[in-house]
């Protein structure tokens, strides 16, 4: 045997929920209908980021959801390309961040760095379901976990960026983790949670509807 026969295949793509419900009747309207999904991704990005649940000690926002969402829903490259649709339509002045905000400003915001994070957050979540993660709520909440924590890895330096450099408060790192993260990892985990129950449950759907369509046949 040849040492390249021997060599495991990577993990192959697999249809993502965006590819099973709008499906390009030609090569020519491909790339409008991507297009449609990436500004429909950021849209939803958009209204799930002004929604608010009042909890302590900080309250949960529907923003990371969203973003795993879209990304597990679109798949890598096309959630990637609907957050970063959603960051810079934002800065462009539009108020589609939480709080209805949105302007340049935002740049000077310590927790832009995780608006930042969440492309990248997408791009994970969405491997994760083109690998098929995503069809069962277990394995899809621990892709899912793992995408929440990206934002971090982006927004945490960002946090201290601004406020010790940008606003000269020169908080150690522990102060930084409990201002940044400490916070959120319970939301994170229950928003985690919540998108491994509806993606799945979108996928149950769909094969529900297909087996219907056969029966029909």
């Amino acid at each position: 045997m040849s040492s390249i026969a021997a060599v495991p295949a990577a993990p192959s793509r697999v249809r993502v929920l965006a590819d099973v419900i709008a499906r390009p009747s030609s090569r020519a309207r491909a790339f409008a209908v991507d297009a449609a999904l990436v500004l429909a991704g950021a849209a939803v990005v958009a209204l799930l980021a002004q929604v608010e649940i009042p909890l302590w000690p900080v309250p949960i926002t529907g923003q990371t959801l969203g973003v795993i969402i879209v990304g597990a829903s679109l798949g890598a490259w096309r959630g990637a390309a609907a957050l970063t649709t959603y960051m810079v339509l934002g800065l462009a002045g539009l108020p589609i961040f939480a709080g209805l905000t949105g302007s340049l400003a935002a740049l000077a915001k310590p927790s832009f760095g995780f608006v930042i994070g969440f492309i990248f957050s997408a791009f994970v979540a969405g491997w994760f379901a083109e690998r098929a993660w995503d069809r069962r709520p277990a394995l899809a909440f621990v892709g899912f976990a793992a995408a929440s924590i990206v934002p971090f890895l982006f927004g945490i330096p960002y946090l201290a960026f601004v406020l010790n450099v940008g606003m000269g408060l020169e908080l150690s790192f522990w102060q930084i983790l409990e201002a940044g993260l400490f916070p959120f990892i319970v939301g994170g985990l229950i928003k985690a949670g919540i998108a491994a129950l509806i993606i799945p449950g979108a996928w149950a759907l769909v094969r529900k509807v297909d087996a219907g369509k056969t029966k029909e046949s």
